[in-house]
């Protein structure tokens, strides 16, 4: 699926949508640190929803966060993440001059990987404050750059499953 472009370069597009989603991420975890204290939580929706402020020192779903090297997960993690920054940057430089689905799968995982790896280097941790419980199913606290992440690796798995037209 793409959107016509009249043969211009539309790279610029994915840059808008990488840095709103870092602007989004920043935005919603300074407005956390400065409301909520490290470990406690405002409840939005009764056993369903708080806004929370868990500082993660792991990777996704806190892994290795009880490590017993936390300075070398740390740094494995940021160069994980700057490797990660780089291929989606080139894929972007390669693919992004229409906008595809795939083009804009690729920016939100480029915003939220920026934007918990601006975390990890500054505060040594990322700043997660969603809390979803589902009946009795508890998912890992997380932000909006994890969520820029997610949808975008839905949107990916998407344009892989999708028939492709034959040109």
């Amino acid at each position: 699926m793409s959107i016509r472009s009249g043969g211009r370069d539309m790279r610029w597009v994915m840059v808008v949508i990488a840095a709103v989603v870092v602007a989004l991420d920043r935005v919603t975890k300074l407005w956390i640190m400065a409301h909520i204290k490290p470990g406690h939580g405002i409840v939005v929706i009764p056993q369903v929803f708080r806004l929370t402020h868990v500082l993660n020192t792991g990777a996704a779903f806190s892994m290795f966060e009880s490590s017993a090297s936390p300075l070398l997960v740390r740094n494995l993690l940021i160069a994980f993440s700057i490797a990660a920054v780089v291929v989606v940057v080139v894929l972007i430089w390669t693919m992004g001059r229409r906008v595809t689905l795939m083009s804009v799968a690729l920016a939100l995982i480029l915003g939220g990987a920026v934007g918990n790896l601006y975390d990890r280097i500054r505060y040594a941790h990322v700043v997660d404050f969603l809390e979803v419980h589902i009946v009795h199913y508890h998912w890992p606290d997380f932000n909006v750059a994890d969520s820029a992440i997610v949808v975008g690796a839905c949107l990916l798995l998407l344009e892989m499953l999708r028939p492709q037209r034959s040109e």
